[in-house]
């Protein structure tokens, strides 16, 4: 299946783009997760709302949201843009902003999953013999909850290769600068004669979801094991 140097540019970017949504997202949703799970606070129901609104929403309303919030206009973008010369909309940078903040609730629920399933007796004895709040979870917590971290990495990794309603709204269509697979195929099937073009593009896209969710789920075990825990 030969791709065309187009097509390769909309896999390339689409990687790009997963990747970066993951690195920009994965200690913010480690800490969320952290206070969903161990914290004891006044608004902690509402701060649960917030990390999941983009499950439940609409793609577009949270690109809608970002084109508002991080638009040259915008509260925050016009400040980044005064003050730093940062433009995130209609930019590579933008369409990973909004990949990430559409997968961030998958790597916190992984996360929150992993630290309920930590055995609170473990950190308790780190805390007998010393061990302040930053040793215990650096020490102990941390690498109990890796597995889940890095499986809720590579899912919102493959997740990410997907995104299409908050990418188009927030970062558009642009061929090399925001054309991900999702958007590049749409494109295609709005093209007369496209439909080969398409289900190439299409057949990656499957290719790539599937072995991303496989490699969560062999990587997720693999640490596990490695960690002497029985894998679920």
């Amino acid at each position: 299946m030969g791709l065309l140097p187009e097509e390769w540019q909309a896999v390339r970017l689409s990687l790009s783009v997963a990747f970066r949504s993951v690195a920009f997202g994965l200690p913010p949703a480690v800490l969320a997760a952290w206070l969903l799970a161990r914290g004891r606070f006044p608004g902690r129901a509402l701060l649960d709302a917030l990390v999941h609104l983009p499950l439940v929403m609409p793609p577009v309303v949270v690109g809608w949201l970002l084109l508002v919030t991080f638009g040259l206009r915008g509260p925050v973008g016009s400040l980044l843009n005064e003050w730093f010369g940062i433009r995130l909309v209609f930019t590579t940078a933008g369409a990973s902003l909004a990949t990430a903040v559409m997968s961030f609730p998958l790597i916190v629920r992984a996360v929150r999953l992993s630290l309920d399933a930590v055995d609170p007796g473990l950190e308790a004895a780190a805390r007998t013999l010393g061990a302040g709040p930053l040793d215990r979870f650096v020490t102990v917590t941390l690498p109990l909850i890796a597995p889940g971290i890095l499986s809720g990495a590579i899912t919102a990794f493959a997740a990410g290769l997907g995104e299409f309603g908050a990418v188009i709204t927030f970062a558009s269509n642009i061929p090399g600068e925001t054309q991900t697979l999702p958007l590049a195929i749409y494109a295609a099937t709005q093209t007369p004669g496209g439909e080969a073009v398409a289900a190439r593009l299409a057949a990656v896209s499957l290719a790539l979801a599937v072995a991303g969710l496989l490699l969560a789920d062999l990587a997720g075990r693999r640490l596990s094991l490695a960690l002497g825990r029985a894998p679920r």
